[in-house]
């Protein structure tokens, strides 16, 4: 992981170190992402309510608000429980259009007993995000789900 990523995910971890809410969190993770980090047009969360993604907290234009299950990038992710890294979202079978404006994406799927969903970020640029991202975003979430439980 590189360094800029290194020091980001140190915020992160003293972002959210000594706050319990789930949201809260979530918030604070996804503007230091949106703001922090180049060629990045939308940061934020979904979580999983009855059987479908519900927006979270996002920095961004505004997003779709919900997202079926198996459906588009975020969906499949869940579903799949696997992370996705899209360099073309146009190309992405069923990918859902929240942000014309987006190009590539990368989603990170989570569960835990109290709460799951994906962390899911967007750039307006094509191929913005490798295996550096991934580990990256994998290790936001990581954090993250450390503190749900």
């Amino acid at each position: 992981m590189n360094e800029h990523y290194s020091l980001l995910l140190k915020q992160v971890e003293a972002l959210i170190s000594s706050e319990v809410d789930p949201i809260a969190n979530a918030a604070n993770i996804a503007s230091l992402l949106f703001n922090n980090l180049d060629n990045v047009n939308w940061a934020g969360f979904y979580f999983d309510r009855d059987s479908e993604l519900v927006l979270g907290p996002f920095c961004g234009q505004p997003a779709c608000t919900r997202i079926p299950l198996g459906k588009g990038v975020c969906g499949t992710a869940y579903s799949t429980m696997q992370t996705q890294v899209v360099s073309d979202v146009h190309a992405f079978p069923g990918h859902i259009a929240c942000d014309a404006a987006s190009e590539s994406e990368v989603v990170v799927p989570f569960k835990t007993s109290s709460l799951s969903g994906v962390l899911d970020i967007d750039s307006p640029s094509l191929s913005r995000f490798g295996q550096d991202e991934r580990i990256f975003f994998e290790s936001v979430v990581e954090l993250y789900c450390q503190r749900l439980e």
